[in-house]
């Protein structure tokens, strides 16, 4: 054979070859009952053209960050700031290790009286000792962010917070809800283990989601469910006649902090949802699904095809259920 019949013969090989690769990717990425349909693993805010990716773990660290701020009352310049911080000190992990005794996602010190090394590496009293500090800065809104962390991290390199600045607004915005549906979470299926309603009328799953937002958000309305579990009021096969679902409560709906807030709420459920189990989150008429994770949020009518009820139109409410198993 000639050399130019070799070289037709291999370019033909390598064109199959390829052939059978782009074949073999379209059915990896195939429909959603294919086990192994490919799906990106991380978490990712779009606000104002920019997009933000996070791994799962900083994905709920900052959405931590971002409720205590929520249930506070402060505003998303707080959560610019903290989250700038946290971006430099820790890469938004809650890591075990630091210069000298440093601790958790912003570093701090219990030497420095920050807290035990307990409380620092708890995401919950870290952002809350964290906000404490920054509210007794006058003017702190005002500020530029690396002179308002500064005043609070006293750093060695303040004007290292400069650098995360804009990743820090985009996820700001997002997680405290201003910016609506522009926060989700994209994974493979997960394994979970069935699990029987408890007498309180919810799964573990479901009453480890109940028990994570009361005591990262507090004063929420959480229902959903009952002592017994719930048998009527719900479309057939509902998850909430399973104890697998609840409905977290935000009234007056067209209010629009009290949209932002619900917003807030969703949004965090996406961050914690891989950890915690979540399949289904739905809210002001956007649907988030773990079957469907990559598409983030989507469009919602009710199965009933009614558009008026405020109630199924989720407008007054965030819907959260989690894993059945099997």
């Amino acid at each position: 054979m000639s050399r130019a019949a070799r070289l037709t013969a291999t370019m033909g090989t390598i064109l199959a070859l390829g052939g059978c690769i782009a074949a073999l990717l379209i059915w990896w990425v195939g429909g959603d009952d294919n086990p192994l349909r490919f799906q990106r693993n991380d978490c990712r805010a779009t606000v104002d053209g920019r997009t933000v990716a996070l791994s799962p773990e900083q994905a709920r660290h900052a959405a931590t960050i971002a409720a205590v701020a929520v249930e506070r009352g402060l505003p998303a310049r707080a959560v610019t700031i903290a989250l700038a911080t946290a971006y430099q000190e820790s890469d938004i992990y809650n890591v075990d290790y630091g210069d000298r005794d440093s601790l958790g996602l912003f570093q701090q010190r219990p030497s420095q009286g920050w807290g035990t090394p307990e409380q620092v590496q708890d995401p919950v009293y870290a952002a809350g000792a964290f906000y404490d500090a920054l509210v007794r800065i006058p003017d702190y809104r005002d500020l530029e962010i690396t002179v308002a962390a500064q005043e609070v991290q006293r750093s060695a390199y303040p004007d290292a917070y400069a650098d995360h600045e804009a990743d820090a607004r985009v996820l700001a915005s997002a997680l405290t809800g201003n910016s609506e549906a522009t926060f989700s979470c994209a994974y493979g299926r997960g394994e979970h283990v069935a699990q029987t309603m408890g007498d309180d009328g919810l799964t573990d799953r479901a009453r480890a989601v109940r028990d994570e937002l009361a005591g990262t958000f507090g004063g929420l309305d959480i229902g959903g469910f009952q002592p017994g579990g719930v048998d009527s009021g719900h479309v057939e096969g509902s998850a909430h006649y399973d104890g697998r679902a609840l409905d977290v409560m935000f009234e007056p709906y067209d209010d629009v902090e009290v949209n932002r807030r619900g917003w807030a709420v969703a949004h965090w459920a996406a961050a914690n949802a891989q950890e915690l189990g979540i399949t289904t989150i739905i809210y002001d008429e956007r649907i988030w699904s773990a079957r469907r994770s990559d598409e983030g949020w989507r469009a919602y009518t009710h199965p009933s095809g009614d558009t008026t009820n405020i109630t199924l139109r989720h407008l007054d409410h965030v819907h959260i259920d989690v894993a059945e198993g099997s």
